[in-house]
């Protein structure tokens, strides 16, 4: 795409959406000159702070405009200089302004080295207090992550094997009384 460059009163802008902006003034300018009675000081003082505050003109066209408004308010309806707002600019004009705020300030090296250490330090610590937990999972006797199978199989284990012990001393106190019983009816046969 070719660089093309619009011009608007006089003023050549780099891209066309500047140009557009520019135009939208003009015919905001023009209303202004249009509609505006320049006699009534308070209105022309009114219109002049509104478009400061809700910064209705930020090209240089606007800002001319402004500029016209401003030496009109003070040369003819008589305003002091600290009555007229100043006009704001909103733009940086020496780049290398700008870009001192951008540009951080490097980091020293004896900075570096400090924080270095720090972050070393609580890498260490943090590896330690993994290699406690691990130690801590795989040494103990409740169930966790580590070992809940073999847990679970050893709880079932020991259920399983009381259950049996049970159930053969249920069966032999069963017989027992099986021969009580028969040796009762064999001693009334008699």
């Amino acid at each position: 795409m070719a660089d093309e460059r619009v011009t608007a009163l006089g003023y050549e802008f780099a891209c066309l959406d500047d140009a557009i902006l520019a135009q939208s003034e003009i015919k905001k300018i023009d209303y202004l000159k249009e509609h505006l009675d320049q006699g009534d000081a308070h209105t022309v003082k009114a219109i002049y702070d509104k478009a400061i505050d809700e910064k209705f003109f930020k090209t240089p066209v606007g800002i001319g405009f402004l500029t016209e408004m401003r030496e009109y308010l003070i040369g003819t309806l008589d305003y002091s200089e600290d009555e007229v707002r100043a006009i704001p600019l909103y733009l940086f004009y020496d780049t290398t302004a700008a870009n001192k705020k951008a540009v951080e300030k490097p980091v020293k090296k004896k900075e570096r080295v400090g924080l270095l250490f720090i972050s070393a330090v609580l890498n260490i610590a943090l590896l330690i207090g993994v290699i406690v937990m691990f130690w801590i999972a795989t040494h103990t006797d409740h169930p966790n992550i580590l070992n809940y199978e073999a847990a679970i199989t050893n709880r079932y284990a020991a259920w399983d094997q009381e259950l049996n012990e049970r159930e053969a001393a249920v069966r032999e106190a069963e017989r027992e009384l099986d021969l009580k019983l028969e040796e009762i009816s064999t001693d009334q046969g008699e």
